[in-house]
């Protein structure tokens, strides 16, 4: 009886270690050449501004739109700041910390928590993105803690990051779907080539809804099955990760003057303010689009956070010890606005961008049967050098939409090829990581061996939804409002 118990677990140790195998292998490759995020970022800016300058773009063109870009996402770069600093003081709070910690009880298995991580940061995409990065990276660290088990903190954390890299954008998170859905909120131009767009046409077709199943399922089965072993795992504590969360005790005031610094009475009175503009927020608009917006979203956290913090004092050094793990997002994010205009804005002598000249090599071979294929092929592409949904929508929806019209593809399902392909090199890119890598204290040299085996079977199994699912749909002129 022992020796067959012992067989079994060789097989089924033999059987799992393809994925294993590969992002270790890959993990140690990437821990050895992989360079620090910054300097990916500034390895791109130069790639795009050599592009520019192959078709024609003048230095004086590119260094233009270098600096013009440089500080266009500084309002984007304070939401993502904030995002990680209200998640971080929401969640060391008492009562956050005690729903954490229940959540990290659930799994009883170290490959078993990475697949739970994996799970939770797939589902809690689909309905917000930020809140998906939060919470996952915390409960990871909320795993990592835990003694019964050796759960691997390089898988852990990778799959946190799932959601961003796999199905944010096929659910209420696409900034494509509810730019489309929602007339106010597109030029003209692309109004008058696609229409009013709804969800029904877009990430609530059956099948968006059967990709995203599968890519669920596919994502949480690589994510345990990639997983180290206990005997081979890498722990928080081996990395040199501090998991310390606790807070000193707020203790009573030494001096008068900071009597309102322990009293929860400012507290009350500004989160009352703040609830009461919520209140109208969510009666006042659709309560999916508020709180897809990040301003919405990040203001509701920082009123949480106080009220869960209670007293000003606590809640100003949950405050202080998030601000680091915002570094990497406070100074590489105006290199990605530099790229974004280099590509969009550094002019050729023929009046076209890099952007332009990248869609139209792309549209100019697609046929209706290939259009999803070499759509996707496209997003995926400019997706690595421009991380960001929305904005590069509006870029690139006018040529896109544009050739879907004339082959008679599907305008909703074009845009979820757009949202499914752009997502993909969200797995290997570290913009998106940022906020999480920074929650989990750990570089994305780390992660990025057991994001790539993700990749690797995403691409193939995406691109061939996007093709065969096209073939159940029929062209639909576009509605206009």
């Amino acid at each position: 009886m022992k020796s067959a118990t012992i067989t079994t677990k060789e097989e089924e140790t033999t059987s799992h270690t393809g994925l294993e195998r590969l992002a270790i292998r890959v993990t140690e490759w990437s821990e050895r050449w992989f360079p620090d995020s910054y300097i990916f970022a500034a390895i791109a800016v130069v790639v795009v501004a050599f592009g520019a300058l192959c078709i024609g773009a003048s230095p004086k063109a590119v260094a233009v739109a270098f600096g013009d870009g440089y500080w266009s996402l500084i309002p984007f770069t304070m939401q993502m700041a904030i995002v990680a600093i209200s998640g971080y003081v929401v969640a060391v709070s008492p009562p956050a910390s005690v729903l954490i910690q229940k959540l990290a009880a659930v799994p009883k298995t170290a490959r078993g928590a990475v697949a739970f991580v994996a799970l939770v940061s797939l589902l809690a995409s689909l309905f917000n993105w930020a809140i998906s990065l939060i919470l996952s990276g915390l409960l990871v660290r909320a795993i990592a803690r835990r003694t019964g088990f050796r759960v691997d903190y390089r898988a852990a954390s990778a799959a946190a990051y799932l959601g961003m890299g796999a199905t944010w954008a096929l659910g209420l998170s696409s900034s494509a779907a509810q730019l489309q859905a929602n007339p106010a909120s597109l030029p003209k131009s692309l109004l008058d080539i696609t229409g009013v767009i709804p969800f029904s046409e877009t990430i609530f077709l059956w099948q968006s809804m059967a990709m995203t199943f599968v890519l669920i399922v596919v994502s949480v089965l690589v994510a345990y099955f990639s997983a180290p072993t206990e005997e081979r795992a890498l722990t928080a504590k081996d990395m040199g990760v501090n998991l310390n969360d606790t807070d000193e005790a707020v203790t009573r005031p030494t001096r008068p003057g900071e009597w309102l610094e322990y009293s929860p009475l400012l507290t009350l009175l500004i989160v009352g303010l703040g609830a009461v503009w919520l209140f109208f927020e969510f009666t006042t608009k659709d309560p999916v689009f508020a709180i897809s917006s990040l301003n919405t979203y990040n203001f509701m956290f920082l009123m949480l956070g106080m009220l869960l913090n209670w007293r000003p004092k606590r809640f100003l050094r949950a405050v202080a010890k998030s601000v680091p793990s915002t570094a990497g997002v406070l100074i590489q994010f105006p290199l990605y606005g530099g790229i974004a205009f280099i590509l969009t804005k550094a002019l050729g002598p023929d009046g076209a961008t890099l952007s332009h000249h990248m869609a139209s090599a792309f549209v100019s071979v697609a046929t209706e049967e290939a259009f999803p294929a070499v759509m996707g092929v496209y997003s995926a592409v400019l997706g690595f050098f421009v991380p960001s949904g929305g904005g590069k929508w509006i870029i690139e929806a006018p040529y896109v939409m544009q050739a879907a019209n004339e082959l008679h593809v599907h305008l909703g399902w074009a845009v979820q090829i757009y949202n499914a392909a752009e997502a993909l090199p969200n797995l290997i890119n570290p913009f998106w990581m940022l906020p999480l890598l920074g929650v989990l204290g750990i570089k994305a040299k780390d992660v990025v061996g057991f994001t790539f085996t993700q990749l690797v079977v995403h691409t193939p199994l995406v691109l061939f939804m996007l093709w065969a699912l096209a073939f159940t749909l029929t062209y639909q002129p576009p509605v206009m409002p």
